[in-house]
């Protein structure tokens, strides 16, 4: 079967971007800290459930984190929980060989661990409904995975690079919503995990834009346009987003000024001289996206304090 233009384009940046992917993970292992998840658990609160060890079932008033806080997390854990497909999809796009495959198995293992303490920080504490969370994995994760922004290299990569930084906003705001010192501190030291993932592809990015610029801009257009998070497909996202933006954990505000814009500002691309045809009318695309994206945000945030407003006068 013979190569399409398009084929021969990947391979050949794949390749050319190789180096950059060895250095970056080189700069990533250096700068990542080791830890431990059962380290950030407070076991002491634990004791057992019903079931076949005759312990005490599960019942809201167990739970001392608020319903935005609790639903946040169930939302960032079914998230991590269906790591199986993001590694498919990542691999598939980067290859399992080399430095690229490489940091596709680091990644991997990394953002497990973040699955593994919220879990076990939201069983011990009884947070929340440890049966109706099981169901909620098994749902999602039979679901699997297929990413919605394209499957090309640039798609993938422009998408991981916002979508690390999104998630490390969301889980440093979900720490401080849950006005738990235990939950804070243990999201804290994920969101920095999510971090550094966000440098990774970040970078790995800027150099795909030095690179071929028009067709990179293409994609980061494509992206920001078309972006959801990859939890979109939990069962009731739509409700618990609407929960979690009304909290002020993310919403689109945040997603406008905390995530989009510093990435693209760190890529320059409205200060770029180097694109023309298709590239430069995907930039124009993008200034029309975040106008449009930016009045939404404003427009929420009246409604939000509006009724905020309108509460707090009920209760007066």
């Amino acid at each position: 079967m013979s190569l399409t233009p398009e084929d021969t384009f990947q391979t050949g940046l794949l390749l050319e971007l190789e180096q950059v992917v060895a250095k970056e993970l080189d700069r990533h292992e250096s700068m990542a800290k080791e830890w431990f998840p059962h380290q950030y658990v407070p076991w002491s609160e634990g004791r057992d459930f019903d079931g076949p060890l005759g312990g005490e079932e599960w019942s809201l008033e167990q739970s001392k984190l608020s319903t935005e806080a609790r639903e946040s997390l169930i939302v960032n854990l079914l998230t991590e929980d269906n790591l199986p497909g993001y590694h498919n999809a990542i691999a598939r796009v980067f290859g399992r060989d080399g430095a690229w495959g490489t940091w596709v198995n680091r990644w991997t293992a990394e953002e497990n661990r973040h699955g593994i303490v919220i879990r076990d920080y939201l069983t011990v504490t009884r947070a929340v409904d440890p049966v109706a969370l099981e169901r909620a994995r098994m749902r999602h994760m039979e679901q699997g995975y297929e990413a919605t922004h394209g499957d090309s290299f640039l798609h993938g990569a422009a998408y991981v690079a916002f979508q690390e930084l999104a998630t490390r906003v969301s889980h440093r705001n979900t720490g401080k919503a849950s006005g738990d010192p235990i939950c804070e501190q243990m999201m804290a030291r994920v969101a920095a995990d999510e971090n550094l993932h966000m440098i990774f592809y970040r970078n790995l990015l800027g150099a795909a834009l030095e690179i071929a610029p028009n067709e990179t801009m293409k994609a980061i257009t494509d992206v920001v346009k078309a972006f959801e998070m990859p939890g979109a497909g939990i069962d009731g996202f739509l409700r618990k987003s609407v929960i979690i933006a009304n909290a002020g954990i993310y919403d689109l505000r945040l997603h406008h000024d905390d995530v989009l814009i510093p990435v693209l500002r760190k890529w320059n691309v409205f200060d770029r001289t180097d694109l023309n045809g298709d590239g430069e009318k995907a930039r124009e695309e993008l200034a029309e996206f975040l106008e449009q994206l930016d009045a939404a945000a404003t427009k929420f945030e009246t409604r939000r304090e509006e009724r905020r407003a309108r509460q707090a006068a009920r209760k007066g």
